[in-house]
């Protein structure tokens, strides 16, 4: 059976003004996650405010409060200290260390803007169990930074006040949705006034 050249063109047809619409609801893969180029790093020292993240299993007892205090060391490498408020109104400190990770620190400068992070005991920091903290975001003036890994898997909105302004939050949503996130895990994380 000889198939009618109209049908074949009007099939062709079809297709043609289907296939973009078929292309666009699959799923795409967002590009490789792109750490900051520098960052200064005494600037970054200091006490930071979690106000949003997307919730994990190794913070899951945190209610509130969460915040970090950073401390430059001498031999590069920067002393962490996490604290956060349980259910029961106690707080939980947990102490680590972050080194640069596939970066350069040279002149307070850390190149790319890559860390690895630890929180064992430091007589097993010898076990491979270090995580990836990347700074994807910072404000020009430092008043909120955006950290995260390759994968986009962990993410957390750092603050130098236990707030964020509405402005800030959109700013930094804008930013994670063009970098791929996806955005339906993120949570604000409250602070007692």
């Amino acid at each position: 059976m000889k198939i009618p050249r109209i049908a074949t063109a009007a099939g062709l047809l079809v297709l043609a003004l289907t296939a973009p619409a078929r292309a666009a609801d699959a799923p795409s893969t967002p590009p490789p996650l792109q750490p900051l180029a520098g960052l200064d790093v005494p600037a970054y020292m200091g006490t930071w405010y979690q106000v949003a993240w997307f919730p994990n299993r190794f913070q899951k007892q945190c209610v509130s409060d969460t915040q970090a205090v950073y401390r430059q060391r001498d031999d590069g490498r920067i002393d962490v200290l996490n604290r956060c408020r349980l259910a029961d109104g106690r707080f939980d400190d947990a102490d680590g260390i972050a080194r640069p990770a596939g970066s350069t620190l040279r002149d307070n400068r850390l190149a790319p803007a890559t860390l690895e992070v630890s929180f064992l005991p430091a007589l097993l920091r010898w076990i491979p169990a270090w995580g990836s903290y990347w700074v994807v975001a910072l404000a020009d003036d430092g008043r909120y930074a955006v950290v995260s890994e390759p994968q986009r898997q962990y993410l957390w909105v750092l603050a130098r006040a236990p707030r964020l302004s509405a402005e800030d939050e959109a700013t930094i949503r804008s930013l994670l949705t063009r970098q791929g996130y996806e955005l339906s895990r993120w949570q604000a994380h409250p602070h007692t006034p």
